[in-house]
């Protein structure tokens, strides 16, 4: 093996790396710009209304203010199996359609209440298929919100590194 040729490359290959955080801001990619979603977004709205309605902005922030509805998506398309997703989705068009035929109106526009009567007739449900997506999706909201920087720092007072270290003190014996 050449060695200027190896260099060569390993050069090349680390200045492109270091670059790419530039590139990506430059032209207005972020990571949460680059996740395309198997969800349509008719459905990426119904299930931020679902997160918002499991944790709702009160006197702190809520679930959407810390992208849990992200979260949410990108696990469902990258951690679970297409069965899973599949009845996700069918469990959200059937809590829209509930939703439009209780109250009248879509899920998103419904009340805080109603949007929680409706969530809790799935969790007391016989269906199994209802019960798993509310399960799956209280579940899965609820780590997502817990687990987000702002919550983690914030309310938690996480520390990547508990403890300090204190050299030099003086001991008195």
């Amino acid at each position: 093996m050449n060695r200027r040729h190896a260099v060569k490359n390993i050069m090349i290959a680390s200045g492109s790396i270091i670059s790419l955080p530039f590139w990506m801001q430059a032209c207005n990619l972020s990571s949460t710009h680059t996740h395309a979603s198997s969800f349509s977004p008719e459905e990426q709205s119904l299930l931020a209304s679902v997160t918002d309605t499991i944790i709702p902005p009160g006197n702190a922030i809520g679930a959407l203010a810390v992208g849990v509805d992200k979260f949410l998506q990108k696990m469902l398309d990258d951690c679970y199996e297409q069965p899973v997703r599949d009845n996700v989705k069918q469990q959200l068009k059937a809590l829209e359609t509930s939703a439009k035929k209780t109250f009248g109106q879509p899920f998103e526009k419904a009340t805080q209440q109603q949007r929680q009567s409706l969530l809790l007739k799935l969790q007391t449900s016989a269906a199994k298929e209802e019960k798993d997506f509310f399960e799956l999706v209280k579940s899965e909201t609820i780590r997502g919100f817990t687990t987000s920087q702002q919550v983690m720092e914030g309310y938690l007072h996480y520390k990547v590194a508990p403890g300090h270290y204190y050299g030099c003190v003086t001991i008195k014996s």
